[in-house]
């Protein structure tokens, strides 16, 4: 039924593309050969394969473009269910016996001109043909991954294929059976390649499709992911990345046969280039790069002064605790625009930093202080342990298990405060403080180091960002933060050890001091400050001499000036 449609279709075109052959243009295709293509606006472009040898038995046609949408028609006048409009559109067309040329069509549907991208696949009787089996989709025989992103995750899913068949034949049912001579036999490998790092150019992203554009190359290039079996569902969630580049593509493997076939490779940056509010080109928000820079100066400070300032550190900490928990608070209970969330957040912060700084002046409790340090220590240790690939650890998709996992950590690093509360302290300055420089640089320069703890808040903030792969792009800008990382910290934590070895550990509490000293006062009568009059006597006394009259005999004060 498919093959004859399909023919009634061909059929129609080519007798079609007689009548206005001249109102379009025509572009030869060589197999696995990439060809630069600009449609016009108001026009039509025709893709042509010629001499296809009699092996082929379906060929599929993808073409690519940066922000712009292309249509990709088998006719050249796009009817339902016989076209898709997308960034990255492909199609897929079996063969009929002794045909040796085949033809698509190009459209721009947004009313400019588009270049983009494209190239054409050949493949046997003998590979899976992805798509065949969709029931989802618009088109009868669906090739494309779809693509579906927010802030926190990347959805990717995809029709499932079935077996391959020869040229003229019927294709194998799809689900009348689910023995290991039907289609429940695929597997399906899960792709995925990075483009470079802060690169949102066309050209980067055009010379990354053809890298990954086939089977062979993007298993060249490309990272493999997961497997998923044809009773699994054909959806794949990662956590986004916005403004990094990134391609997933879907390869079919018949395990039986030995032979694969590829979906049609899509792109995204997890932003738009057409927004005029958080578009791919305005990711650096003014209000964030304010906010993290104030942040990395005062990282900065920590790391090689923190010790020494301890008040300045304890307001700092206090700050960071209490801004990361009140943000996820009101992001969760609130619809509040961004820079008012960023604001509120900063008050908190600050008012968390004067509580954390009055407890200590207050009750002189280090311990109590230093163990909240360290919380925030083992929150970054914590952090950094499910930013390596063990955060990707299946158990882990179990917020149960991530939960109890994440708060173990965090709270198994206080406790060696406990034994060594100065050193621990100072190690914290060092790590928290050079941690906040990269992330001030994040602010002007993407680096995927800032997913170590935003991972930790898209998980928060997104009940189901469990399911999402959170591996990241590790590239040279990426090696250049983690030493810049290492070197401050490491200097910070020298510095402060060395110099604070002949110190006392901690300084004393001014409240405590104050109670000591007032104390030491009332009591020592041979300290000269004991004869000293109180505040109020001597104030008693210069009003009376400015009266000029006499004290009364029972509140004569000598008069110190």
């Amino acid at each position: 039924m498919t093959s004859t449609w399909l023919m009634y279709i061909w059929v129609y075109s080519f007798v079609y593309d007689g009548v206005i052959s001249q109102l379009e243009n025509r572009v030869e295709f060589l197999f696995n050969t990439f060809q630069e293509v600009r449609v016009d606006e108001n026009e039509t472009v025709q893709a042509v394969v010629s001499r296809i040898p009699i092996e082929v038995a379906f060929i599929t046609v993808q073409f690519h473009t940066q922000r712009d949408n292309v249509t990709l028609s088998y006719t050249r006048i796009p009817m339902q269910g016989l076209y898709l409009t997308a960034v990255d559109s492909g199609l897929l067309s079996p063969l009929q016996p002794d045909q040796t040329e085949l033809s698509w069509f190009l459209m721009a549907p947004d009313g400019h001109s588009v270049a983009g991208t494209g190239v054409i696949l050949p493949y046997t009787s003998s590979d899976p043909v992805p798509g065949a089996c969709n029931l989802e989709f618009d088109l009868d025989i669906d090739p494309n991954v779809y693509l579906h992103y927010n802030l926190f995750e990347t959805t990717i899913h995809f029709a499932p294929a079935n077996l391959g068949y020869s040229r003229g034949s019927n294709p194998p049912p799809c689900d009348t059976d689910m023995g290991e001579n039907t289609r429940w036999r695929l597997r399906y490998d899960i792709y995925r390649y990075f483009l470079p790092e802060n690169d949102l150019s066309d050209p980067s992203l055009i010379t990354s499709i053809q890298s990954v554009a086939n089977v062979q190359s993007m298993k060249d290039h490309g990272k493999r992911l997961m497997t998923l079996l044809s009773a699994d569902k054909t959806e794949v969630v990662f956590s986004s990345i916005p403004g990094q580049g990134v391609v997933y593509s879907v390869i079919v493997r018949d395990p039986v046969l030995n032979t694969t076939s590829s979906y049609i490779p899509v792109h995204t940056y997890a932003c738009s280039f057409t927004s005029t509010l958080d578009g791919c080109d305005m990711l650096g928000k003014i209000s964030t790069k304010i906010f993290f820079t104030i942040t990395g100066l005062a990282g900065l400070f920590v790391c090689f002064f923190g010790h020494r300032f301890f008040k300045c550190e304890l307001f700092c900490m206090g700050f960071g605790f209490a801004a990361f928990f009140f943000f996820v608070l009101i992001t969760r209970s609130t619809n509040l625009d961004y820079d008012i969330r960023l604001a509120l957040t900063a008050v908190i912060g600050i008012v968390g930093g004067i509580v954390l700084v009055m407890s200590w002046w207050r009750f002189g409790s280090v311990m109590v202080c230093v163990i909240v340090v360290g919380l925030m220590l083992g929150f970054l240790v914590s952090s950094s342990f499910f930013f390596t690939p063990i955060g990707d650890v299946e158990v882990f998709r179990s917020d149960l298990v991530f939960w109890v996992t994440f708060s173990c950590i965090v709270m198994v690093v206080p406790i060696f405060f406990v034994r060594w509360p100065r050193e621990g302290n100072i190690v914290t300055c060092g790590v928290v403080g050079a941690y906040a420089v990269v992330l001030a640089v994040n602010a002007y320069v993407y680096t995927s180091l800032s997913y170590i703890t935003l991972n930790i808040l898209k998980r928060f903030l997104n009940n189901n960002f469990s399911k999402a792969f959170t591996d990241v792009p590790f590239q040279d800008i990426d090696f250049v933060m983690v030493t810049v990382w290492a070197v401050l910290g490491i200097s910070g934590i020298t510095l402060q050890l060395c110099r604070e070895r002949t110190r006392p550990f901690f300084p004393p509490s001014p409240y405590l001091m104050w109670q000591r000293e007032r104390e030491r006062r009332r009591t020592n009568v041979l300290d000269p400050s004991h004869h000293t009059p109180s505040l109020r006597s001597r104030l008693l006394a210069h009003a009376w001499l400015l009266t000029g009259r006499p004290e009364p005999a029972g509140e004569r004060t000598p008069l110190l000036l």
